[in-house]
């Protein structure tokens, strides 16, 4: 199946000579200097935010058997938990977190050796999760928390009552229903004495910072090139299907 590939127009509005267009690139990199002493600052007040201690027990279904969440640090005190839409009876797992996920396993060379574990965690079950995964060549960590609450108490799968009335709360106000299962990442920590504490979570575009190829779209002329699409992911295809 081929992405839509209609977008905006390439011509250049101005064309100038090069010493017009070092002045132009100036002027951005000033701009670009701003957003990046601004990022620096966000995450931050982001590392000072309180935590929140984690009283409840929720045991996964992963590839080493039944294990806590305390069991998925793997010795490490930092873990990054990816909410991955996949829900209980799916065919195969969410497009769009198919195309973040494409991103994880070169990050997670490098996160062990800074104190960091990544997981995904999803409610469907841990077989299913497994094959779309050897599908996908992933080497990322996968559970399931089928069963238990973790995704309706990190607010990425609807309950019953949400889908009764319509109306979820997700990215920290309720709004209309989109679907049973949302994106989202958390991010825990486990002190000296094994005691787990929440320390972040962030949903929606909130994301975008996982997509290495946004990043590089977002230096091009055409940038994500979506603002014509319905949705901004419509063109995503899973890797194995474009």
């Amino acid at each position: 199946m081929e992405p839509k590939t209609k977008g905006k127009e390439t011509n250049p509005s101005k064309v100038v000579s090069e010493a017009e267009w070092q002045v132009a690139r100036k002027d951005l990199l000033t701009r670009e200097k701003e957003l990046t002493r601004l990022r620096d600052e966000v995450s931050k007040h982001r590392r000072e935010l309180p935590w929140v201690k984690i009283e409840k027990e929720y045991v996964f279904a992963g590839p080493n058997g039944k294990e806590t969440l305390a069991d998925l640090f793997e010795g490490r005190s930092q873990l990054i938990v990816y909410h991955f839409m996949f829900g209980p009876g799916w065919e195969e797992g969410c497009k769009s977190c198919s195309y973040l996920a494409d991103h994880f396993d070169g990050a997670n060379w490098h996160l062990p050796h800074r104190d960091v574990t990544f997981v995904a965690i999803s409610r469907a079950p841990l077989s299913e999760l497994e094959a779309y995964k050897k599908r996908m060549g992933w080497r990322f960590k996968w559970l399931s928390s089928h069963g238990n609450d973790f995704n309706f108490d990190y607010h990425v799968s609807a309950t019953e009552e949400e889908k009764a009335k319509g109306k979820m709360f997700y990215n920290y106000r309720t709004d209309e229903l989109i679907g049973d299962e949302m994106p989202g990442l958390s991010v825990f920590y486990k002190d000296e004495n094994g005691d787990v504490f929440h320390t972040y979570s962030t949903y929606a575009r909130g994301l975008d910072s996982l997509v290495g190829a946004y990043n590089f779209l977002d230096l091009v002329p055409k940038g994500r090139d979506e603002d014509h699409l319905d949705f901004t992911m419509d063109w995503v295809r899973r890797h194995d299907e474009y």
